[in-house]
């Protein structure tokens, strides 16, 4: 495992725009099934002690996943994401909304867009999120979306590891 990969994250309010771009010491090929199949996503998505549940994905341009957050407590934070563009192991395209249980969306919401390339073993991600207002932006924030997202990274690059492990 390496130390000295990359992660960037910057949040740009005047875009309402956040940027991420990060390393993983992993083949492209695992790093791709990590965000576009549900049974891998959900191992590492949501930060601890939180947990992820898929009710469904079909990840296809038109799919969508439906999925919640779910606290130590069993309260659930539900979202909806459509995909919007995919060309595999390269880059997809989705939109993402907060959503009730019953798959209501609530809008405004935000484009994710996802960049994937992998140079000598190393695969970067790079991912811009624009939300469609500053206030749901901020929302994300205050949600703790920052320090979340953070500690999903770290969740992803423990499973990378025992994943390259086993193969």
């Amino acid at each position: 495992m390496m130390n000295n990969l990359l992660f960037d994250f910057t949040v740009d309010k005047a875009t309402k725009t956040v940027s991420i771009t990060r390393e993983f010491d992993a083949d492209l090929s695992l790093v791709w099934d990590a965000f576009t199949k549900a049974e891998i996503l959900d191992q590492w998505v949501a930060p601890k002690p939180w947990s992820s549940k898929t009710k469904f994905m079909d990840f296809k341009v038109g799919g969508r996943r439906f999925y919640a957050m779910v606290s130590p407590e069993g309260q659930e934070r539900w979202a909806i994401q459509k995909y919007t563009s995919i060309s595999p192991k390269t880059h997809f395209k989705m939109f993402n909304a907060f959503a009730d249980k019953d798959e209501n969306p609530e809008l405004p919401g935000s484009d994710w867009d996802y960049t994937f390339s992998e140079q000598d073993g190393i695969t970067t991600v790079h991912i811009t999120i624009y939300n469609e207002s500053l206030d749901r932006m901020e929302k994300m924030i205050e949600m703790g979306f920052t320090e979340g997202f953070k500690m999903s990274m770290v969740n992803l690059e423990n499973l990378l590891a025992a994943l390259s492990k086993r193969s």
